[in-house]
């Protein structure tokens, strides 16, 4: 594609990202079905748009200064592409204030356009963290990276990265997950046998700890209660080694019927979907009191996804973290009746903050008394598993541990 159709195409598709009124991914799925494009293409396009969302705020205000829409001014500063190929699509005045933006030094610019962040979500944060908040906003500002798990009941992960290898994929052991491997690049992953055997799986190391806490054995009885497309799922049957009754439970039909292909590429059996309607579902009822081990993976605002959904940050709001919240609590309290004598609850989000993490876990001990918090640290198998740990609970950080960030708290019922 011609460079100036290229960049028309990015004006046009970040003026319809930008309403907010669709997930990032979302809206680029719909415009890549309705426009004939390569895989370059499309490529640059999406990473034209989610670098703008990562420096919505840095550009915004480096726009200011530019002429034409403003949408095109993003899409410049933006734009995923050599710079020569960039600077043939552009006149005169752009080329000009391109370069004037290129002079603007870091030390210049106000805290908020350094950190990209809202500032309902910074206040919070700099709360948590203090002096290393800077270093936070700034692994959040760039993209993640991609992480496999191994599927232990097809391979071995030293036997699958020397396949990896063999193809040209450089690959690296993920240092607290004993089933993951990061890779360097990002490859069409798709295309691979590897993949198609259902012997790896694409899931970010935070996510695959969440099946070392829980720690299901041979021949029990263990509950996904927000199973969605299944990612955890499939880690957790593997953990079962294809035993015992595992299900999938979601509010959500569309996000199970993800799970199905997944499911038989995995070769797992012992996975059981249901469709619910809520936390109080008859179907959970006839479970109460029967369970070994329950997993709540909540729904949550995702902003420890904000390297992979940069969206999330302009779509979210305290008043939908306060929502949020609420139905944390309702779900994570009808699960928990599920739990036999003995068994273990395990608790988490994908979120960084106190309110949808310590703030759930300290209302549900204090009104379950007859569940014991047990702390995280021992009950992982990672080397340096208090690295991991703040206090009783997992707390993964993109800066300390280049995962996404998550939180888990774990219960075992008396």
């Amino acid at each position: 594609m011609h460079p100036k159709a290229l960049l028309d195409s990015a004006a046009d598709l970040l003026k319809q990202v930008l309403r907010f009124d669709h997930p990032a991914d979302a809206v680029l799925s719909r415009y890549f079905r309705e426009h004939r494009l390569g895989p370059r293409e499309r490529a640059t396009l999406a990473e034209t748009v989610y670098a703008v969302l990562r420096k919505k705020i840095l550009y915004t205000y480096l726009a200011q200064s530019g002429s034409g829409p403003m949408e095109r001014r993003l899409a410049i500063l933006g734009f995923a592409a050599e710079r020569d190929f960039l600077m043939s699509a552009l006149h005169g005045p752009e080329k000009q204030w391109l370069q004037h933006c290129d002079q603007v030094r870091p030390s210049e610019l106000m805290d908020l356009h350094r950190h990209n962040l809202p500032q309902w979500l910074v206040d919070p944060l700099k709360q948590q963290l203090g002096e290393q908040f800077d270093a936070l906003a700034d692994s959040l500002s760039r993209p993640a990276g991609l992480d496999l798990r191994v599927n232990a009941l097809q391979g071995k992960r030293a036997e699958v990265q020397q396949a990896l290898s063999r193809l040209g994929i450089a690959s690296e052991p993920t240092p607290y997950s004993p089933w993951g491997l990061r890779l360097q690049d990002k490859p069409p992953l798709t295309t691979l046998e590897l993949f198609k055997k259902g012997v790896i799986e694409v899931q970010d190391e935070g996510s695959q700890l969440l099946a070392g806490l829980l720690d299901a054995h041979r021949g029990e009885m263990v509950v996904d209660f927000c199973a969605g497309a299944g990612g955890k799922t499939l880690a957790i049957g593997a953990c079962m080694r294809n035993t015992g009754r595992l299900y999938a439970f979601d509010t959500s039909a569309h996000r199970l019927d993800a799970l199905k292909p997944r499911l038989a590429r995995s070769g797992l059996s012992n996975v059981h979907p249901v469709v619910i309607a809520h936390e109080r579902d008859e179907r959970i009822k006839r479970l109460a009191g029967k369970i070994d081990r329950v997993l709540v993976d909540a729904p949550c605002s995702g902003l420890g996804t904000l390297r992979r959904n940069p969206d999330l940050k302009w779509r979210q709001s305290p008043q939908s973290v306060q929502e949020m919240a609420l139905k944390q609590q309702a779900i994570l309290a009808g699960a928990s009746r599920l739990v036999k004598s003995g068994g273990r609850l395990v608790y988490a989000t994908c979120s960084l903050l106190t309110a949808e993490n310590e703030a759930i876990a300290q209302v549900f001990g204090d009104q379950h008394p007859d569940f014991e918090l047990m702390p995280a640290g021992p009950l992982l198998a990672a080397e340096q598993a208090d690295r991991l740990c703040e206090g009783p609970y997992l707390r993964l950080w993109p800066h300390r541990h280049q995962t996404d960030g998550f939180f888990a708290a774990v219960w075992q019922r008396r």
